[in-house]
């Protein structure tokens, strides 16, 4: 299970309850558009308890599996998590005998300073949030370009998840260059019909099903946006797993960009943190304006050491589980087509990285049950993230490979599919 997942549900349950609020309805108890005092009926309140079982269900199983696609730390427990710190773990990633971090020195420009190298960039400043690190900059862009339009594309994700962020509390205005499921073209960027001062490209582009585009493509849509005088900014939350697809070091693909967000615990499995890096007198400006937004903490040594053991541990593995991915997505095909389910879709195929989409022709409900039931009777989990509704009768999922999956053969998860699609079949004929 993933902490976009999780975030997710959380997500749907807040609008749910922003709508029954706006409406006049009384909490978890009341129908959208009804009178505050009517009471959902018995069938309505059995569905939300369905679906609250539902997600219980589907997680208790992931972590009591045997078996997963994916082990994210983030579910661990509190020892767990600890345990990446312990300090027999930690000698080699810091001297445990300097002192502390205060207000961001010590540890966290230790941090800093290995994530610009890493990415070629003069300076990084350590941010305890990606929407933080990506308002700050683009703010700081927009004070230099003097325009506070930033193009991006319908799908990213401070359109998507962040509830207007930009345009609230930034001044900033996005204007969305496209919403077909890629990143936008050089076409798209050179004939746009408004203004900008930045254009941010997410890379890989998660809600468009963790896509990118080729690296002509990508150097293109750069040197249009350049065209345009409009600086370049990439949303490179999961950036560090997209080097295989672009056969480019880091280095060479963070050099397309003025400026770089990097997340430390997506593909990184850290305790949580981001880091902006460009040209160090936009990375000193940052800095100022990360304590304006309230992001000057106090002391933050063990999310900063977490990101460095991811630095120092999952980064290199990532190539290894982007190759397994791709083994997992064709196995996947084999088993649904052996299986004979009339129509399902990996997306992309291949996967740009080690995460990708699986898109069946069955009802949400039905395919997250059978999802769950499988986990629950095999203790193994082929499917750990939800399912939602594309379409009348089409759901989707995303799919994670990471260290937990390498131990998977592709006979492995054709087998898994067998036993999932016959739950899946005895599901649909209920």
């Amino acid at each position: 299970m993933s902490d976009t997942a999780e975030r997710s549900d959380r997500q749907r349950a807040e609008r749910s309850d922003r709508q029954r609020a706006e409406r006049g309805g009384q909490g978890a108890g009341a129908r959208a558009g009804a009178d505050p005092g009517e009471q959902l009926s018995d069938e309505q309140v059995s569905d939300d308890e369905r679906r609250k079982q539902r997600r219980e269900r589907r997680i208790a199983a992931y972590r009591s599996a045997r078996r997963v696609l994916a082990r994210p730390g983030f579910l661990g427990t509190l020892r767990e998590r600890l345990a990446l710190l312990d300090e027999a773990r930690a000698l080699d990633l810091h001297d445990l005998d300097t002192p502390s971090d205060l207000y961001g020195d010590g540890i966290v420009e230790a941090l800093e300073e290995k994530t610009a190298g890493l990415l070629g960039k003069e300076a990084a400043a350590f941010f305890p949030t990606g929407t933080m690190a990506q308002q700050v900059a683009l703010r700081c862009w927009a004070g230099r370009t003097g325009n506070p339009t930033v193009a991006l594309h319908a799908l990213a994700h401070p359109e998507m998840h962040e509830r207007n962020a930009f345009s609230q509390v930034s001044g900033l205005c996005p204007v969305r260059v496209t919403s077909e499921p890629r990143l936008p073209t050089a076409a798209e960027v050179r004939d746009f019909d408004e203004p900008f001062g930045a254009l941010m490209l997410e890379l890989p582009l998660r809600d468009a099903g963790f896509v990118l585009p080729t690296w002509q493509e990508l150097t293109e849509v750069v040197e249009a946006a350049r065209e345009r005088e409009a600086v370049v900014h990439f949303d490179g939350a999961r950036l560090w797993e997209s080097t295989v697809h672009f056969d480019r070091s880091l280095e060479e693909i963070a050099d397309l960009a003025d400026s770089v967000y990097v997340s430390f615990y997506k593909s990184l499995d850290g305790f949580g943190g981001a880091a902006l890096a460009g040209p160090k007198t936009l990375v000193d400006e940052a800095k100022a304006w990360r304590h304006r937004y309230g992001g000057m903490v106090f002391q933050q040594f063990p999310t900063a050491l977490s990101a460095l053991a991811g630095l120092e541990r999952e980064l290199p593995r990532l190539p290894e589980y982007v190759a397994h991915a791709r083994v997992v997505a064709a196995a996947l095909r084999e088993g649904f087509a052996t299986a004979g389910v009339p129509w399902m879709r990996i997306h992309p195929e291949p996967p740009h990285t080690n995460e990708f989409q699986v898109w069946l022709p069955y009802d949400a409900d039905v395919v997250a049950e059978a999802a769950i039931r499988h986990a629950e009777v095999t203790k193994t989990v082929l499917f750990a993230n939800g399912w939602e509704a594309k379409g009348p009768g089409l759901a989707f999922t995303e799919v994670y490979v990471r260290a937990a999956g390498l131990e998977w053969t592709a006979a492995d998860v054709r087998e898994a599919v067998a036993r999932f699609v016959a739950l899946l079949t005895e599901e649909v004929t209920r």
